[in-house]
């Protein structure tokens, strides 16, 4: 990112859903509210902090999971964080399953490109009559496009199990974000996320239950570009946080 582009991001950059000051004053209210029943000491309780808000519910923050590890191999929460704060500063390519996810992620403190998979693959759908998403997953996998990017599935659970058989295979993302939402293979598409996240060291951001869905995807992501503004303003030092 050059000096120019990142004044840019910059000075468009104020809260991510809100422009005016009655907005950023009701957005900073509800998230005090929020901080009053969950923690606001580490990285990761900024995402759960970020996931309560997002739906609306406080038990929400103990079903996150964070899947990484520290420079010593040791599990560690912050992990997921950093890798993705990282990916946003050097400008990677965010890549959602559906329109609904993409349209959730702020436009605003990067300059990211914004991909969604849905449309590609309607071959290899029509093929082996895998569902839309899994197809578009594994074509973007075959153009290469998920290799260190922001992988985020919000809706689609064979989504989630496509990325998981991609990065099985080789690809490896620079962080996933996964929240598929449902009563049908989510909560096993969340837990083959993890597994293969695990085994292959791609940090990955999920959670368990069946809930979930592409505003709380998109609203995890908006929180990895807030935190990657923070450390381009000087508010943060990655190294230091866990």
């Amino acid at each position: 990112m050059t000096e120019s582009n990142t004044a840019d991001v910059d000075e468009e950059y104020a809260d991510l859903g809100a422009t005016t000051q009655e907005a950023m004053d009701i957005a900073e209210t509800s998230m005090d509210i929020v901080r009053q029943f969950v923690p606001d000491e580490t990285l990761a309780d900024r995402f759960r902090q970020k996931a309560v808000h997002s739906m609306g519910d406080i038990e929400f923050q103990h079903l996150l999971r964070f899947t990484g590890t520290d420079s010593d191999g040791n599990a560690d929460d912050a992990a997921p964080i950093r890798a993705g704060a990282r990916a946003v500063n050097r400008e990677a390519t965010i890549v959602t399953d559906i329109t609904m996810s993409k349209a959730g992620v702020t436009g605003r403190g990067h300059n990211c490109e914004k991909r969604k998979a849905i449309g590609n693959g309607a071959e290899l759908a029509k093929e082996t009559g895998m569902t839309r998403t899994a197809a578009s997953v594994l074509e973007l996998d075959k153009q290469g496009v998920y290799e260190d990017a922001i992988a985020v599935v919000g809706n689609a659970p064979t989504a989630a199990f496509a990325l998981a058989d991609c990065i099985e295979n080789g690809t490896r993302p620079a962080v996933v974000v996964a929240t598929p939402v449902g009563f049908v293979k989510a909560v096993e598409s969340r837990e083959r996320i993890r597994e293969v996240a695990a085994e292959y060291d791609v940090p990955a951001i999920t959670n368990v239950g069946r809930r979930g869905g592409s505003g709380l995807a998109a609203a995890l992501t908006n929180e990895l570009i807030h935190v990657a503004s923070d450390v381009r303003d000087g508010d943060l030092d990655l190294e230091s946080e866990s």
